[in-house]
């Protein structure tokens, strides 16, 4: 399941609390091409931190995504939070054949996941042999409750899709860095660099080293505060007030008031994330050589130079489409203006090319 092999070209799709994106990628050589791109708003109270709450009208939302796409793929590869999964790597005999093995893992894995067996989905990857002892390989074990593979099935099902691959955000994301690799100095080769992502009702804060995540933290804070302070302030509906934030046209306090103070909330939410990862580190890790801000709030006019005054440290916006071309379809549907907030869509395409 999390690990599964594509037959065929597989739609990248984020399911989140305010957005459904798709996206379809294309490969020739090394390069990418962004073939299909489309988002629609997730209908309100559908889907709750995460937690798909009704499968059919978020089906819709995804029907009405491909149709607005153009896609043409019927199968897709969608991701589950990192919070409702459970990673962990163990040791196993390298001399076991793979039906042993197998076995094994099943049995191990009964100890590190909290829930009864028959309640849980789990699948392995080998990761190679284990550094101290060669006799031993190193497997990636996730898992996560069958009901939150089953919730995202539903809705994926409901548009008349099939889901072929449920991966972990963690992992879509790393495997979207390479994407923004060309940001990073050296191509992120012995670099240490801090992915902020920020959503709708949650950030995810990430640290990756040789473009690996060695750290991970979700936290609740997101876009949504923001519209919810418009709609406070200026008597909007949350459409309208979403629609303002976007397209501008607010009063002329809308900065001082309402923006600036967002701001230094999330400039404060990513410093606060920083000190946990150093705590984290038992005194032994330094300051990321960089950070990247992705999601809807990186589109913010400066806010790559705010934070990078604040806390120190270069930051840029996210750009995994940056080295990409892309077709006239998903060009019109406005993929650029949304290129950062495609980090998971991204890495759930890529799985097309495992």
């Amino acid at each position: 399941m999390l690990f599964g092999k594509k037959s065929q070209p597989l739609l990248g799709l984020d399911i989140t609390t305010s957005s459904v994106k798709l996206i379809e990628l294309s490969q020739s050589g090394k390069r990418y091409r962004v073939e299909s791109y489309s988002a629609e708003p997730t209908p309100p109270s559908s889907v709750n931190e995460k937690v798909i709450v009704d499968a059919r009208a978020v089906g819709e939302a995804i029907r009405r995504a491909v149709k607005r796409a153009g896609a043409r793929a019927t199968d897709v590869a969608i991701a589950i939070s990192g919070d409702a999964a459970i990673t962990k790597v163990i040791q196993m005999p390298s001399s076991l054949s793979e039906r042993d093995l197998e076995g094994q893992v099943e049995i191990q894995a009964d100890q590190y996941i909290p829930f009864p067996m028959e309640e849980v989905s789990f699948d392995y990857e080998i990761v190679g042999p284990n550094e101290n002892d060669p006799e031993l390989l190193d497997v990636l074990l996730v898992a996560t409750r069958t009901e939150n593979v089953e919730q995202r099935e539903s809705a994926v099902q409901a548009a008349g899709l099939s889901a072929e691959i449920v991966d972990v955000e963690a992992f879509a994301l790393e495997n979207a860095c390479q994407l923004m690799s060309h940001q990073i100095p050296d191509a992120g080769k012995e670099q240490s660099v801090a992915i902020v992502d920020i959503g709708a009702s949650s950030t995810t804060f990430s640290v990756l080293k040789d473009l690996k995540v060695i750290y991970t933290r979700d936290f609740a804070f997101g876009g949504q505060q923001l519209t919810e302070e418009i709609m406070r302030n200026y008597g909007l509906s949350m459409e309208d007030a979403g629609r303002a934030k976007k397209q501008g046209g607010l009063p002329c306090n809308y900065q001082p008031e309402v923006l600036e103070p967002f701001i230094d909330d999330m400039t404060q939410q990513v410093s606060r994330s920083l000190q946990f990862y150093l705590a984290s580190g038992g005194g032994g890790r330094e300051q990321p050589d960089m950070i990247l801000v992705c999601g809807g709030c990186a589109n913010i006019p400066g806010i790559a130079d705010v934070i990078a005054s604040r806390v120190g440290i270069p930051t840029e916006v996210g750009d995994p489409l940056g080295q990409m071309k892309i077709s006239s379809k998903a060009k019109s549907q406005g993929v650029h203006n949304d290129a950062s907030a495609l980090l998971t869509a991204c890495g759930l395409a890529l799985r097309s090319f495992d």
